[in-house]
C-alpha cells in the first residue's frame, strides 16, 4: 500500500511522518504522473487558494478528479478539507469540487487565535488531539457525508465513501490514528481493486 501526499505547500514531511508510522509506504508527489504509483492521496494545510492556483498550474485538478473517480482514497486536512469541498462560502470557485459540502476559509479565526483540543472522532476509540491553525469549518454536508466529529456543535472531521476530510492538523501531534484511519480506507480500497 503506497500513500502519496501533494507536494505543492503544507507540512509535507509530518504527514510523510504519520502515514510511514500507520504503516504506509508515503512519497511525497509533485508530479501528476506519480498519482498512477499510489493507492491514496494526502491534500495537506497551506493557503487553499495558492494550492488551489498550483493544483491548476500543474495540471493536478484533473488529474486528481481522475484519481477519485477511481475510487482511490483522498485525505484533505485543513486548506485540503476547501480543496475537496464542492462549495465555498462566499467564493465562486471550488477547486477539486469532489466531496459534497459547504465550507466557510479561516472560521476559526486568524493564526492568534490557533488552539489544540481533545475530539471525539467516529471509528477511534479515544479523542484525538487535533491543532486548529486558522481552520476552515465545515458549515453543512450532503445526504451521503458522515460527520465523523464535531467542535462545539460545528462540524470539523467528515467522509463520504473514499473521500475524508478534517479542518484541523493531524500531522502536527504524535497521534497518527486518523491517519492510521486513512491507511485503513486505503487498504480497504487496494483488496477491492
Amino acid at each position: 500500500m503506497k500513500i502519496g501526499v501533494l507536494a505543492l505547500q503544507g507540512a509535507v514531511a509530518e504527514h510523510l511522518k504519520s502515514l510511514q508510522l500507520a504503516g504506509a509506504e508515503a512519497i511525497s508527489i509533485k508530479r501528476i504522473e506519480q498519482l498512477e504509483e499510489i493507492d491514496g492521496l494526502v491534500i495537506p494545510g497551506g493557503e487553499s487558494t495558492t494550492i488551489g492556483k498550483l493544483m491548476r498550474k500543474y495540471g493536478f485538478i484533473e488529474a486528481i478528479q481522475q484519481f477519485s473517480q477511481q475510487g482511490k482514497p483522498l485525505f484533505g486536512t485543513c486548506a485540503g478539507l476547501i480543496v475537496l469541498s464542492e462549495r465555498i462560502a462566499g467564493q465562486d470557485q471550488p477547486h477539486l469540487s469532489l466531496m459534497d459540502m459547504t465550507v466557510s476559509r479561516n472560521a476559526f479565526g486568524r493564526q492568534r487565535e490557533s488552539f489544540e483540543t481533545d475530539l471525539d472522532v467516529v471509528g477511534i476509540d479515544e479523542p484525538i488531539r487535533a491543532v486548529f491553525i486558522r481552520a476552515p469549518l465545515i458549515q453543512e454536508v450532503g445526504e451521503g457525508v458522515q460527520v465523523l466529529s464535531t467542535y462545539h456543535d460545528e462540524i470539523v472531521t467528515a467522509r463520504q465513501g473514499h473521500l475524508l476530510a478534517c479542518s484541523f492538523h493531524p500531522e502536527l501531534t504524535d497521534d497518527y490514528r486518523l491517519h492510521q484511519y486513512f491507511a485503513d480506507m486505503v487498504q480497504e480500497y487496494v483488496s477491492h481493486k
